[in-house]
């Protein structure tokens, strides 16, 4: 018997979408504003925006500190948020969620509250070379005080991880391992399954850098087996000052506080401190609530949406902007993974990339350009800088059109 056809997904409407995101509306420099810069941080729907005024109009107080209504209220936001992330990265309990200010302090936490108590002469992380400097200086730092080092496996032309390289170089010295899941640079997808079964052959914790992995694609951290996946709100439609560690409870029920302060303990005496347990124990202080709330709302409307439709429309959205660069003379394009999200670094032959975002920048158009907070990933492909133009499905094939226009036109004035 035949089986039945997959159901078409309906194709997003686009513009429909759009009018969802004030911002995208405005103008720079007297023209439509062509927001390509979405891998440093995206643009805030309207019901997030709502959300965030919402807290300070009708609830806002301080978390777990008040019997009254307001403080119920607000508590039952930020941990309404816990629940979110939960269910989003589909993590086996919400206890497991850390709410931090972003992948940063999510890997920090790591670094300080995991890597650092057991860490010694002749231990070593690994890495990758194309790693954010978030994946790659709090290893160093902890690095240093221990007498650890840190290792980077190499990638290949493609901007793809040599993958039998990185598993070579997971050799009994190394006791954490740390891996991007999507380049913020190429958007190379890095196999983070195979990555994880590998390392826990050998009994060593993977943390993987989820910041772009999350705006574009469903994540399952039980399926990926991971021990560690931070996410950054920002990134992923939501106010900036937010984000989340997930981590295995066995690790967390060892890691010691990074932060002291208040409502992360059960009891305080001078004789000593009994912590809660996790996550509040890693909780710190006065979070972002207004944030949180944001957050929640963030995730609704990508659930909303739907990865699957999302997923397709920003693939194609990917190879139509990718294929009109290629037609332009003079454009190197790095990265060329079999796999990638949609973002695409390149150069124009003669031109500095800042000079370039510069002159674009007074077209209307936002990319980013620089060192993409990733010197090793540079210096792999001898260059000091790229621009990269980074899409989301709020985007379109006119503003690719229009992008590609204002390069034409840049580059008459450059060259």
């Amino acid at each position: 018997m035949n089986a039945k056809p997959e159901p078409l997904l309906p194709p997003l409407d686009v513009e429909r979408i759009r009018a969802d995101f004030p911002l995208l509306a405005r103008k720079v420099h007297d023209k439509p504003l062509i927001y390509f810069d979405n891998a440093n941080t995206g643009q805030k729907p309207r019901s997030v925006i709502e959300a965030v005024d919402r807290h300070y109009r009708e609830h806002n107080a301080n978390v777990a500190r008040a019997v009254h209504l307001l403080g119920e209220e607000a508590t039952a936001a930020y941990e309404g948020a816990r629940d979110a992330i939960a269910r989003f990265i589909h993590a086996p309990s919400r206890d497991e969620v850390i709410l931090t200010s972003g992948t940063t302090q999510s890997i920090n936490l790591v670094a300080y509250s995991y890597a650092l108590p057991r860490l010694k002469a002749g231990d070593a992380i690994l890495t990758t070379v194309m790693e954010h400097h978030a994946n790659i200086v709090p290893w160093q730092l902890v690095a240093e005080r221990t007498g650890a080092t840190v290792k980077a496996a190499p990638i290949d032309a493609n901007g793809e991880l040599i993958v039998e390289r990185f598993v070579e170089m997971l050799t009994p010295e190394v006791k954490l391992a740390c891996v991007t899941h999507v380049s913020n640079v190429l958007g190379t997808v890095n196999p983070i399954r195979e990555i994880a079964r590998e390392c826990r052959k050998r009994g060593i914790p993977l943390l993987v850098d989820g910041s772009q992995a999350a705006p574009h694609r469903p994540i399952d951290v039980q399926a990926l087996g991971c021990d560690f996946y931070a996410i950054t709100g920002h990134k992923m439609l939501a106010p900036t000052g937010t984000g989340a560690l997930w981590a295995k409870r066995e690790h967390l029920m060892a890691m010691p506080p990074f932060f002291g302060g208040g409502e992360m303990i059960r009891e305080v005496r001078f004789e000593g401190t009994v912590f809660a347990d996790p996550p509040h124990r890693f909780e710190a202080g006065t979070p972002n609530i207004a944030g949180f709330a944001g957050v929640a709302a963030a995730i609704e409307y990508l659930e909303g949406i739907g990865f699957d439709r999302l997923k397709a429309y920003e693939q194609d959205l990917l190879a139509y902007a990718t294929a009109a660069l290629e037609n332009l003379p003079g454009i190197r394009i790095f990265g060329r993974a079999k796999e990638k999200e949609p973002v695409i670094s390149f150069l124009l032959e003669g031109a500095h990339a800042n000079d370039m975002a510069t002159l674009l920048d007074l077209q209307g158009v936002a990319v980013r350009s620089g060192h993409h907070c990733a010197h090793p990933l540079m210096h792999f492909f001898g260059v000091p800088a790229t621009l990269r133009a980074s899409l989301a499905f709020y985007n379109t094939k006119a503003e690719v059109d229009g992008f590609v226009d204002a390069i034409g036109r840049v580059r008459k004035l450059l060259m």
